[in-house]
């Protein structure tokens, strides 16, 4: 028997509904788009990627505002049987450069108002074809592949084909693509549809952005591999969300955007009662804001941890007889993955010690683009990806994410996790949230530093946040300053720009 085609396109057209005439996806515009309308046009962009004569593995880079269309494109490179690279739209030109340069795409397809910097940029790094795409159902891409055929058979793939490229957000030095196969997308959804429970008639609300694992990948193959509608938002937008409630079942989102509808006054238990389940990652979220989403609306958030190079490692389990939902947590290994915490010498830590985490399983990426060395680095010999995140498994087996590695502060030879001394600052009175960074110190070596954001209407003062510090931590934990600010700074995924922090505070002991 001959083996089956592993390309993803094919498994998510499968699950397309019966009748392809139903409605797919319904857009804040008020546009309704059939899955039929799915089908025809990820063909007719898929005909005209084939009729480029791209080579073997071509590389599709595409950096795009939110639209259906770009959800299509993306389907029609995988059909095609292309490497789809997104971009965050929030890249400039120094970025895009290096992206080019280091993925060499055939094809990249922009924004028409970035066309003329961006043309200029890939056609000097030899990209011979750029496209531009709009989010108001214009540009170059679409004009030319309505003149190609709606009918496309889909390229035969391996499961270890190449299917994406994501750039990690480079935190420590230049960007790495991280390289995902049809293999660690497909499993890694079928898993997903399984272990949250998606079920005939769900409808989710795609908040995300899609340049990012969380919007591209865990949600929206979570709701094609269902068959399920989606109601599109091209921006978050809290009255919105909570607007549409009675109309779906499935919400995905980062802690920003729960902490921004629980601003809302509309935010009840009756407009949340058609909903089935809420997720959050791709930053922490306050044990605050868990246990506010719960009394407000009586859903409790399902968390779940992942990264670029892994897609979805961890969730808190959905039905109650697999365990509870921890706050403070991100639940168990997913199954088919392993997952320990190790010493800095890879020796496997017992329960309730903090190390390094580190991931096997079929969803781990294949390595880094072009990156042989770097890839090596990140493995262990049995074959254990190694995160960069610390964390322990506690006494029931739920995961616990301290930290990221190189957040990590060693102050006077002691090694300090930011994540742990936020937590008791976040428990002040008048705190919104707090973030602690590493900086340099001339007798210490490295010290901490605490950015703390004032709840509206409260006073606090750094001085008094860490005098309460010193009666319920170790004195080599203690910030050595504290901040009082506004607000931090975050990415578009709302994830908190350490290195910002540290930036700024670099000279404040030297």
């Amino acid at each position: 028997m001959s083996p089956s085609n592993a390309n993803l396109f094919v498994a998510l057209r499968k699950a397309f509904p019966a009748n392809l005439d139903e409605v797919a996806i319904e857009t804040d515009g008020e546009l309704l788009y059939s899955w039929r309308d799915l089908e025809r046009a990820t063909a007719m962009l898929a005909n005209l990627l084939q009729s480029l004569s791209l080579p073997a593995g071509a590389r599709i880079a595409v950096q795009v505002e939110k639209s259906v269309e770009a959800v299509m494109l993306y389907l029609a490179t995988l059909r095609a049987g292309y490497v789809f690279l997104p971009l965050n739209t929030a890249y400039q030109s120094a970025e895009i450069e290096y992206f080019i340069a280091n993925a060499e795409p055939s094809v990249v397809v922009c924004s028409g108002k970035n066309f003329g910097w961006v043309s200029k940029l890939a056609f000097k790094a030899g990209t011979q074809h750029v496209f531009t795409l709009d989010d108001n159902r214009t540009g170059s891409l679409l004009e030319r592949a309505a003149f190609c055929s709606d009918q496309h058979q889909p390229v035969w793939s391996k499961p270890d084909d190449l299917a994406a490229i994501l750039y990690t957000s480079g935190t420590t030095g230049r960007s790495k693509g991280a390289m995902l196969t049809h293999e660690n997308l497909l499993s890694n959804a079928v898993v997903l549809k399984s272990y949250w429970g998606w079920q005939p008639g769900d409808v989710l609300i795609h908040a995300l952005p899609i340049f990012h694992v969380h919007g591209l990948f865990v949600a929206l193959h979570g709701a094609l591999l269902n068959g399920s509608k989606m109601i599109w938002l091209t921006k978050f937008d809290p009255k919105r969300v909570i607007e549409k409630m009675p109309e779906a079942t499935v919400f995905m989102g980062v802690p920003t955007l729960y902490v921004r509808m629980l601003a809302e006054p509309s935010l009840t238990r009756e407009i949340a009662s058609h909903m089935r389940l809420f997720i959050a990652g791709s930053a922490p979220l306050l044990i605050e804001t868990f246990t506010e989403w719960q009394q407000r609306t009586g859903h409790t958030i399902l968390e779940r941890y992942g990264m670029s190079e892994t897609i979805m490692l961890t969730s808190n389990p959905y039905e109650a007889r697999d365990g509870e939902r921890r706050g403070g947590t991100v639940g168990f290994p997913l199954p088919g993955v392993s997952l320990r915490v190790c010493d800095d010498g890879g020796n496997v830590l017992p329960k309730n010690e903090i190390g390094g985490i580190q991931v096997k399983g079929p969803n781990v990426f294949s390595g880094y683009w072009r990156m042989p060395e770097k890839t090596r680095e990140e493995f262990t010999d049995d074959g254990f990806f190694k995160t960069g995140d610390v964390g322990k498994i506690d006494d029931r087996g739920y995961v616990v994410i301290v930290g990221r590695s190189k957040d990590l502060i060693i102050s006077g030879g002691y090694n300090v996790y930011p994540a742990e001394i936020e937590g008791y600052i976040n428990e002040l009175p008048g705190v919104d949230e707090s973030a602690v960074v590493g900086v340099a110190h001339p007798d210490f070596g490295e010290v901490g530093v605490a950015v703390v954001v004032r709840k509206p209407g409260s006073t606090l003062d750094g001085d008094q946040i860490v005098a309460s510090l010193k009666a319920k931590l170790a004195n080599f934990k203690i910030p050595k300053r504290c901040f009082v600010v506004d607000s931090l700074p975050r990415n578009t995924m709302g994830k908190v720009q350490k290195n910002l922090l540290r930036d700024q505070h670099k000279s404040l002991f030297i």
